[in-house]
């Protein structure tokens, strides 16, 4: 068991450190927010780290953390009264804010939101969107 919890442990952390941008992007779509984003980034990896043995199979290892990162995406917009807090303009261009299509995101119902980001900024196939969102089996 130990052979297959360090396999695990090796596929966390390379995945940890590589996808980084991803998880920026994926926080930042929640929070607008350059400091939040970051912070809630950080915070997932510690979760993920702490509770790494709670991960049994390394093909769900992604939306795994995905639903670690959002649920603590959702936890900061509760500390802060879900007010929406806008990035500094300079940060804007290398940010979700500057895709053309984030005012129609924006608008849309938060359960569609969410969907949207996860499927589409995140690179989630439908059913790991799903799992993520707890939609499906």
């Amino acid at each position: 068991m130990r052979n297959v919890s360090h396999i695990l442990e090796k596929q966390l952390t390379d995945y940890l450190v590589t996808d980084q941008a991803r998880f920026y992007r994926l926080a930042y779509s929640y929070l607008k927010n350059r400091e939040e984003a970051l912070d809630a980034v950080q915070t997932a990896v510690c979760r993920a780290l702490e509770k790494q043995d709670g991960l049994h199979d390394a093909d769900a290892l992604r939306t795994w953390f995905t639903r670690i990162l959002i649920n603590e995406c959702k936890q900061e917009l509760r500390r802060r009264g879900r007010e929406q807090v806008e990035a500094p303009p300079e940060q804007a261009a290398q940010d979700f804010d500057a895709l053309p299509l984030k005012e129609a995101v924006q608008r849309l119902p938060q359960e569609m939101r969410e969907v949207v980001i996860l499927r589409y900024f995140s690179d989630l196939t439908l059913a790991q969107t799903a799992q993520v969102l707890g939609l499906a089996p």
